[in-house]
C-alpha cells in the first residue's frame, strides 16, 4: 500500500517549522517505511513547488496560489490535482489529511481519504472558550462530512470534534505514536537529588498554558531557591491582548526572585529535544486546549516526571498518580505543590519516570500505533474498491 499525507508543516530545514502534527506524520511515515509501506508527504503553504527525497520518504512542496478571494479554493485545486496525479501514476491508494481548515473541502481526490482529527480551529476555539470563524468551521465541516473515514487521536478529540458540528463521525481511535529511546536507562544519569531543573517544551502559545507558568513557578520559588526552569519552543504572538511576544508577557508575571531561575532557549531542533529532556527532574505541561500532545510522549518516553493538565485528553495518556500526575494548571498552589514533591523525592520521580516510559512502551510506541493505522488504511481501501 502507497499512503499519502496532506500537511501544512514537516519537520525539515527545507519546509520550515514543524509542530506535533508534522512531527506525528513524520513518525508515521517513518514507521511505515520499515514494514515495507511507501510514503509521499504532500506539505502545502511552501515558497516553491518541489519534490525531493528523505531516505526512501518522498516530500512534495506545494506553493499556495495567491489571488485576492480565491486563494482558498484555487489552492485547494492545486493540491487536488497534484495529489491525483500521483494517483494515476499508481504511486497512492490512499491519503490522510488533517481537520485543521478543512484542506480537503472542495476537492475531489480519485482515491480513499482519511481525515485524522489532530483538532480543527473548531475544536480548539470550543476549548479556548473564543468565536470561531465561519470560513473556517464551514469548510471543517465540509471535508469531514465528505471524507470516507476518520481516525481521532483520542477519544476526548473525536467527541469534542462530533458535538461542535453536530455530527456523528464514526473515529477510529488511534493515538499518536512515538519512537522510544534506543537505550532504556540511557537518559538516567541526571535523576539526581541535586537535580532541580523545571522543563517546559512546547510553543509559546496561551492555549498551551504557558501563562500560568510563571505564576506556577513563583510558588516553587517560595519554597524550593534552588529550582531551574528552562522553557523551549517557539515564540508567538498573543491574540488575545494583540501583544506580538507570548514570552513578553510571560516574562512580566515571574517575581524578582523567581526570574533569576529562569533560561528561556527558545526554538531547538526537534532531534535535540531528548538531550533538553533528558536534563530536567520534572516536565510540566499546564495545557488548556491539546488532542494528544507529542511533547507529553516524548518527555514520558525518556523516563520523566512530568506533571501536566488534567483535562480530557490528558487521562488518555497519563494515569494519574502512576505515570504522571494531572492537575487543574490554574490551582497554581497545588500544581506547584506537585512539582516540588517530585523535585525533593526522588523515589517519586523515579517511579512516575519508569512507569511513564513503561507507559509510552505498551500503548504509544511506533511499532504498536503503525500497526493500528495499516490494518485501518486496509480496512478503508477494501471498502472503496
Amino acid at each position: 500500500m502507497r499512503i499519502g499525507f496532506l500537511t501544512s508543516e514537516y519537520p525539515h530545514i527545507k519546509t520550515g517549522s514543524s509542530g506535533g502534527i508534522g512531527t506525528s506524520i513524520k513518525i508515521l511515515a517513518y514507521s511505515l517505511n520499515k514494514i515495507g509501506y511507501k510514503s509521499t508527504v504532500f506539505v502545502y503553504g511552501q515558497e516553491i513547488d518541489h519534490e525531493f527525497l528523505e531516505g526512501n520518504i518522498k516530500i512534495v512542496q506545494i506553493r499556495n496560489i495567491k489571488f485576492r478571494g480565491l486563494s482558498w479554493y484555487l489552492t485547494r485545486k492545486k493540491i487536488q490535482n497534484t495529489i491525483n496525479k500521483y494517483v494515476s501514476r499508481g504511486e497512492l491508494d490512499i491519503v490522510e489529511a488533517p481537520d485543521w481548515t478543512g484542506i480537503t473541502a472542495f476537492m475531489k481526490l480519485n482515491c480513499p481519504v482519511v481525515i485524522k482529527l489532530h483538532g480543527s480551529d473548531t475544536y480548539f476555539c470550543r476549548l479556548d472558550k473564543r468565536p470561531v470563524k465561519f470560513h473556517n468551521y464551514f469548510l471543517e465541516k465540509q471535508a469531514l462530512k465528505k471524507a470516507d473515514a476518520y481516525i481521532s487521536v483520542s477519544v476526548f478529540a473525536a467527541e469534542i470534534t462530533n458535538e461542535v458540528f453536530n455530527l456523528s463521525l464514526p473515529c477510529e481511535i488511534i493515538p499518536n505514536g512515538i519512537s522510544l529511546p534506543a537505550a532504556e536507562g540511557s537518559f538516567d544519569n541526571d535523576l539526581t537529588d541535586n537535580n532541580r531543573k523545571i522543563l517546559y517544551a512546547g510553543t509559546l502559545i496561551r492555549k498551551k498554558g504557558v501563562l500560568d507558568i510563571p505564576l506556577i513557578f513563583n510558588e516553587v520559588n517560595k519554597s524550593c531557591k534552588s529550582a531551574e526552569l528552562v522553557i523551549v519552543g517557539g515564540d508567538t504572538p498573543d491574540i488575545k491582548t494583540g501583544s506580538i511576544s507570548t514570552w513578553k508577557l510571560m516574562k512580566s508575571l515571574f517575581s524578582e526572585e523567581a526570574f533569576k531561575r529562569v533560561r528561556y532557549l527558545g526554538k531547538i531542533p526537534n532531534e535535540r529535544m531528548n538531550e533538553y529532556y533528558s536534563t530536567a527532574s520534572v516536565c510540566v505541561f499546564p495545557s488548556y486546549a491539546e488532542a494528544f500532545p507529542v511533547t507529553w510522549l516524548e518527555a514520558m518516553a525518556i523516563g520523566r516526571a512530568v506533571v501536566a493538565s488534567d483535562i480530557g485528553w490528558a487521562h488518555e495518556i497519563i494515569e494519574d498518580g502512576v505515570s504522571g500526575i494531572l492537575c487543574n494548571p490554574s490551582e497554581h498552589k497545588k500544581f506547584a505543590g506537585h512539582i516540588i514533591d517530585i523535585l525533593n523525592d526522588n523515589k517519586l520521580k523515579t517511579s512516575l519516570g519508569n512507569s511513564a516510559r513503561s507507559r509510552v512502551k505498551e500503548n504509544f510506541s511506533e511499532e504498536i500505533i503503525v500497526e493500528k493505522t495499516i490494518d485501518f488504511y486496509e480496512k478503508v481501501a477494501e471498502r472503496r474498491l
